[in-house]
C-alpha cells in the first residue's frame, strides 16, 4: 500500500473565504454564524446561518460561466483551484488522465431548484432557463472542477447526506493508496441556504434559534452552514520527489452504516466507523492526540457521539482533545466533512488544536475535553480522527498524521 499525503488545500466557508483566512478564523475562534441575509426570512423561523459572507461570483467567473454555475459549483471550482494552485501540480494530458477527482455533496443545486421552482409554480412561468438540469444536477460541481483543469480520469459524486464529503475523501484516499489514481482532488461542497430547504429543515425542529453550542450543557440545536473544500492527495515518494510542501498524511479511512433509524444517530455505528479507520491506519487508540468532532449540537447526536468516543478510546478518552468546529462554521452538510478535515490537516499541520467556541458550560454528561473558547497548543500531537455521522445511519471517519 502507498502512503497517501495532502499536497493542496482550498477553502471557501464562512470564517474565510479561501485557506489562509479559514485557518486564521479556525485557530482564532472566530464564529461565522450571524443573521441570515442570503434569502427573504419573511416567511422563516430560522435566522441565523453560516454563510460564505462577502462571497462575490462575479469576482471568480465571467459571466458567460456563471450562467452554468449554481452556487454550490461556484464554491467547489474556487476551492478547487486554491488546492490544486498551492499543490504545485501541472496537469498535462499525461496526469489528468490519472487524477481522481471525487466530490461529495448533500443537495446540489439546490439553489436553482428552489429558483426553478419559485418561478414555475408561484410566478406561473411557461419556461425555465436552459441549463436548469446541467444546474442543479448533484454531479455539477465534480463535473465543472474536472473541466476546469482536464481531469479525465475517475470523476464522480458521493452524496451521503452529511457524511458525503467525508466519503468522498475516503475513496479518494483508497483509489490514490490502491494505485488506481495517481493524484486526486477531493473534498466536498454544498450550498444549501433557501427558503425551500430552510423550511424542511424548520420542520424537523432541530434548528437552534439562537447558536450552534456542541457538547455544551445548554445546545438546543444545530445552525446551517455553507462552503466547501477540497485537498489534493497523492503519494508520499511522489509529493517527495518533487519537493511538494505536505500538510499531513491521509492514514486510513473507516465506514459504517447504522442500519436501524433514519435520523437518530447510533452508537456503535459510530463506533465501528471509527474503529475502521484507527485499524486501516495501523493507529492504536492511545497514538490519537485530538478528534474533530460531528457535533452538529443537537441533543442527541453530541451525546451519542461522546458515548461512542469513549466506547473506542477508553481510559484514553480522558486525554483526548475533541473539538466541534461546527460551532464556527455552522452545519455544511455534504461539505461538511472536507471542511472538517481541512480543519484536522491544519490542527496537525500547525500542532495545535482549534477550539470548540460558544460554549456556556461543558456538559459533564459528555465527559469530554472540548477545548472550549480558545486554540490549545498541541506540541505533541501527531495523529487525529475527523468524525462524520450521517442522517440514515451513514458514517465516515478519516484518519490523518503528521508526516
Amino acid at each position: 500500500m502507498r502512503r497517501v499525503v495532502v499536497t493542496g488545500l482550498g477553502v471557501v466557508s464562512p470564517i474565510g473565504l479561501d485557506r489562509p483566512s479559514f485557518e486564521e478564523g479556525l485557530f482564532a475562534g472566530r464564529c461565522g454564524i450571524g443573521p441570515l441575509g442570503l434569502v427573504p426570512t419573511d416567511r422563516l423561523a430560522i435566522r441565523l446561518a453560516g454563510e460564505a459572507r462577502g462571497f462575490v461570483p462575479a469576482r471568480h467567473f465571467d459571466e458567460r460561466r456563471l450562467g452554468l454555475l449554481d452556487r454550490v459549483s461556484q464554491f467547489a471550482v474556487v476551492a478547487a483551484r486554491e488546492a490544486v494552485a498551492a499543490s504545485g501540480l501541472a496537469f498535462d494530458e499525461a496526469l489528468g488522465s490519472r487524477t481522481a477527482t471525487i466530490l461529495g455533496t448533500g443537495v446540489g443545486g439546490i439553489g436553482t431548484l428552489d429558483d426553478s421552482y419559485r418561478k414555475l409554480y408561484g410566478e406561473g412561468a411557461a419556461r425555465l432557463h436552459p441549463f436548469t438540469i446541467p444546474r442543479l444536477m448533484v454531479s455539477a460541481p465534480v463535473s465543472h472542477v474536472s473541466m476546469e483543469f482536464g481531469l479525465t480520469g475517475p470523476a464522480f459524486t458521493a452524496a451521503s447526506a452529511c457524511a458525503s464529503a467525508a466519503h468522498a475523501i475516503a475513496l479518494a484516499f483508497q483509489m490514490v493508496r490502491g494505485g488506481a489514481a495517481e493524484v486526486a482532488v477531493t473534498g466536498g461542497a454544498e450550498a444549501g441556504l433557501t427558503v425551500g430547504a430552510l423550511k424542511g429543515w424548520e420542520a424537523m425542529r432541530i434548528v437552534s434559534p439562537d447558536g450552534c453550542r456542541p457538547f455544551c450543557r445548554t445546545r438546543n440545536g444545530m445552525v446551517l452552514g455553507e462552503g466547501a473544500a477540497v485537498l489534493v492527495l497523492e503519494t508520499l515518494e511522489r509529493a517527495e520527489a518533487r519537493g511538494a510542501a505536505i500538510l499531513a498524511e491521509v492514514a486510513g479511512a473507516g465506514m459504517s452504516a447504522d442500519a436501524r433509524d433514519i435520523t437518530c444517530p447510533d452508537m456503535e455505528g459510530a463506533a465501528r466507523a471509527m474503529r475502521g479507520a484507527l485499524t486501516d491506519a495501523g493507529l492504536d487508540a492511545e497514538s490519537v492526540g485530538y478528534v474533530n468532532a460531528h457535533g452538529t449540537g443537537t441533543a442527541a447526536n453530541d451525546a451519542t457521539e461522546a458515548r461512542a468516543i469513549h466506547a473506542v478510546f477508553r481510559d484514553h478518552a480522558r486525554h483526548l482533545t475533541v473539538s466541534a468546529t461546527k460551532s464556527m462554521t455552522g452545519h455544511a452538510l455534504g461539505a461538511a466533512g472536507a471542511l472538517e478535515a481541512a480543519a484536522t490537516v491544519l490542527a496537525l499541520h500547525r500542532r495545535t488544536v482549534p477550539p470548540t467556541v460558544g460554549v456556556v458550560e461543558p456538559d459533564p454528561a459528555c465527559g469530554l475535553d472540548i477545548v472550549p473558547g480558545e486554540a490549545r497548543p498541541a506540541p505533541a500531537l501527531r495523529a487525529a480522527l475527523s468524525n462524520s455521522f450521517a442522517f440514515g445511519g451513514l458514517n465516515a471517519v478519516l484518519a490523518f498524521r503528521r508526516v
